[in-house]
């Protein structure tokens, strides 16, 4: 493909090449709407098969950057000294770009997306209001992990907000209405903490200054990589504190220690990190398994995304300090999903509360700032996305067929549907982390990096690992093995339309558990001048 295409925007946009076919079809086509609307999904995931061959492993920073003009806001010249500029407005640019964080979750997002798209089989109504509103949630977990300009960030983000809301309180279960609203609510807070977090950084580390022939010209900029390089320069003022008057971008410690706490809440919610967790789980149980999915797979990654790029890269010298504190959250996460995991007795709220207990993961490896910790906790991202996606996925299968995700009501489903209960075996032995899969690479990165610091913080959280094999084996000997509780004569096996996104999914599980290098490759000079960076932030201040 030649240099100067621009890649990311085609991923980022090519799902709405299905929204615009799809406004003009009738609604009664159900079959062609279906078939358009996963060939839509799958254009993205070739682009980004490409973009993750040709990503260079040894090169730091961002690559295939592309940065066009966007918003420009005048500002009004309300002082003396202010009218003396040629120009003073905030800048806002489009900016993509991609790293070894953010490609594999672009990766991710296209692979989980098509699967997601083949499971919306059991959809029973309005398919083309889903499918456009489905390809629009794409469009917008694609752009979080590509922008590189705050408020492009936001935008996206918040895109990815409305799809869902509707996409569950039209297509979900019973109480569906309420799970939209609670998803709603609880996100649009942290979007709003989120918002005043990025204006208070633009109007303060976005500060630039040009000056030529005509006279002298401020901005305000949205451009992350500006940001950081100020807040960086901010670092400086404060050990050689003769630099504050001269410094128009210096935040306090006070404000600093703010903005990263209010990055932690924004974020947490999206992750969530307990107590902020109680939406999820009616999500989870509420909205149809396809969407489930993605919100499993997708928008919980969101959140650990957003924490570590821009709570722990923008401020982290307040991330380090609080490394302890973000262990035991993360501690906290992991066995107390695992407990309430173990004593449920609807298999979505099994599912649900090992979520929560596997984002603990993350948050540990997080917490361990060394290069281990950090690998492992976006390993575990991806591995629990691609995990959670095929569970929820036969889920779906299940229900279709039973009507029922109640464990005390299935039972002996190895007889009647032998290969999704195969698969179901499967997709278990990777979320308690069994050696060989995609589970136990990130588990076992995230605990060894945490080790070296905290002991014993991590001796807790390996609890939660061994609670993990007895509620997944309990939930799984539950559904396929016994007495056949569910009599459903002519109960069919998979068909292919289930069985193709099942078998990618564990096909992916397989590779990365067999050949971690895979992800791990373009990781490791990401993870690299991330733990380089951390640490001379916070060398330079503490020392």
């Amino acid at each position: 493909m030649p240099d100067n295409v621009p890649i990311l925007s085609l991923i980022a946009f090519s799902p709405l090449i299905g929204v615009l076919i799809l406004m003009f079809m009738p609604k009664t086509q159900g079959q062609w709407i279906k078939t358009t609307a996963i060939v839509a999904t799958l254009i993205p995931l070739v682009l980004s098969a490409w973009l993750y061959g040709q990503f260079n492993h040894n090169l730091e920073g961002m690559q295939f950057r592309e940065e066009v003009p966007w918003i420009l806001v005048p500002l009004n010249k309300e002082t003396q000294g202010l009218s003396q500029l040629t120009a003073y407005f905030f800048e806002f640019k489009y900016t993509m770009a991609v790293d070894g964080l953010s490609l594999p979750l672009v990766f991710l997002t296209a692979i989980v997306g098509t699967m997601a798209a083949l499971a919306s089989v059991y959809i029973k109504k309005r398919w083309k209001s889903y499918f456009i509103l489905f390809l629009l949630l794409e469009t917008g977990m694609f752009g979080v992990f590509m922008a590189q300009d705050l408020f492009l960030f936001f935008v996206f983000f918040e895109l990815t907000l409305i799809p869902m809301f509707f996409l569950i309180g039209i297509w979900g279960y019973m109480d569906r209405e309420r799970a939209a609203n609670k998803f709603l609510i609880y996100n649009g807070i942290g979007s709003a903490i989120m918002l005043i977090a990025f204006l208070i950084l633009v109007s303060t580390a976005g500060f630039g200054q040009t000056t030529g022939d005509n006279g002298i010209s401020i901005h305000y900029s949205g451009d992350i990589n500006v940001i950081m390089e100020h807040l960086f320069q901010s670092a400086d003022s404060y050990v050689n504190q003769g630099d504050l008057e001269g410094n128009p971008f210096y935040l306090s410690e006070t404000m600093k220690w703010v903005l990263f706490l209010m990055m932690l809440v924004a974020f947490g919610i999206k992750l969530p990190i307990f107590p902020f967790h109680t939406w999820m789980l009616k999500v989870h149980t509420e909205a149809p398994p396809s969407i489930v999915m993605i919100h499993s797979g997708i928008l919980l990654k969101m959140g650990a995304y957003g924490l570590i790029r821009f709570g722990i890269l923008l401020f982290p010298q307040q991330a380090v300090q609080w490394a302890a504190v973000l262990a035991i959250l993360g501690v906290i996460n992991i066995v107390y999903g695992a407990i309430l995991a173990f004593v449920q007795k609807e298999f979505k709220l099994v599912l649900a509360y090992s979520s929560i207990s596997h984002m603990g993961i993350v948050l540990v490896g997080i917490a361990a700032f060394n290069p281990a910790g950090l690998e492992g906790a976006i390993f575990q991202l991806v591995s629990h996305g691609l995990i959670s996606a095929l569970l929820f996925l036969l889920v779906g299968s299940i229900y279709e067929r039973t009507r029922t995700t109640e464990l005390d009501q299935l039972g002996g489903l190895a007889k009647s549907v032998p290969f999704i209960s195969g698969i179901l075996l499967v997709a278990g032995m990777a979320s308690l982390g069994l050696p060989g899969l995609s589970g136990f690479i990130g588990e076992f990165l995230a605990f060894l990096g945490l080790f070296e610091k905290y002991k014993i913080i991590t001796a807790v959280g390996a609890l939660g690992i061994i609670l993990a094999a007895v509620y997944v084996l309990r939930g799984v000997l539950s559904i396929t093995y016994g007495p056949q509780k569910t009599e459903l004569p002519g109960m069919r096996d998979a068909r292919l339309i289930e069985a193709i996104p099942m078998i990618a999914l564990v096909a992916f599980i397989v590779v990365l558990g067999i050949y971690p290098g895979v992800l791990s490759n373009p990781l490791h000079q990401t993870v690299s001048s991330f733990d380089q960076f951390i640490h001379s932030v916070s060398a330079k201040i503490g020392g």
